[in-house]
């Protein structure tokens, strides 16, 4: 799941060379490739389970994004899984996977209350008989906005070998845990920048229980990285591996 910026195909296009693959990466993919049934909420360009099926996974591999531009990437990539357009309040399912996912961040985009509560109510129904729900957050301690300066832009070079600057720019004061930001893309095939405004939530992992909680999960696993290091203070990430309570 990714913001608005990438809601047309020129910029969804630039998404993966934005975000190579990474550790995270590789944590996901192993997690899919041990179940035989797969939801990956927010599937973005289809990456995790495009690898997992060219990696050899034979069961059911399905992909779930808001944005159109974004699964004209996934189904370039791998049409054989399903592509499912939409969120988690327009598609539910009913104990059809063994392992929901949400990659890339994806969970801090459901800032609301409510809004959190019907997508983890959505989750929690969408998993089989012990399933689980496995997701991160940037840690807020960590405060990983400090760095969405433009001083830090991030340059890459597009499908037609267009150089592109992309950068963040944060707005304060920060309203509590709600972080919001534009990210500014230029140069390209634009003749001006591009720019787009998002908020995301750094929801700190003593309120995540309680959320969880409420739709029937309950925190199975926690990690502050990828190589599964203990949750501290200084940890970068809070990745949590949820189950269904009872």
């Amino acid at each position: 799941m990714v913001d608005a910026s990438f809601a047309d195909l020129s910029l969804a296009s630039l998404y993966d060379a934005l975000n190579p693959w990474e550790a995270g990466d590789d944590f996901y993919l192993n997690l899919v490739m041990s179940v035989r049934s797969v939801l990956d909420v927010g599937c973005g360009t289809g990456r995790l389970l495009g690898r997992a099926r060219g990696d050899g996974h034979r069961g059911r591999l399905t992909g779930l994004e808001p944005s159109a531009a974004m699964l004209v990437q996934a189904r370039r990539r791998e049409p054989a899984v399903e592509w499912v357009l939409g969120d988690l309040r327009s598609r539910t399912w009913d104990g059809d996977f063994d392992l929901v996912v949400m990659t890339g961040h994806a969970f801090q985009v459901l800032v609301g209350d409510e809004e959190l509560r019907l997508a983890l109510r959505s989750v929690r129904a969408a998993l089989a008989p012990g399933g689980r729900f496995v997701f991160e957050t940037r840690n807020p301690a960590a405060r990983a906005w400090s760095s969405w300066t433009p001083e830090n832009a991030r340059h890459v070079t597009d499908a037609d070998g267009h150089a592109v600057r992309v950068w963040h720019e944060v707005e304060e004061p920060l309203a509590g845990d709600r972080v919001t930001f534009t990210e500014t893309f230029e140069g390209g095939p634009w003749e001006r920048p591009r720019t787009s405004r998002s908020t995301l939530r750094f929801l700190g992992a003593d309120a995540l229980p309680g959320f969880l909680s409420g739709a029937g999960l309950r925190v199975a696993e926690q990690y502050g990285d990828w190589k599964r290091g203990p949750l501290t203070s200084e940890s970068p990430e809070i990745i949590t591996v949820a189950e269904p309570v009872g």
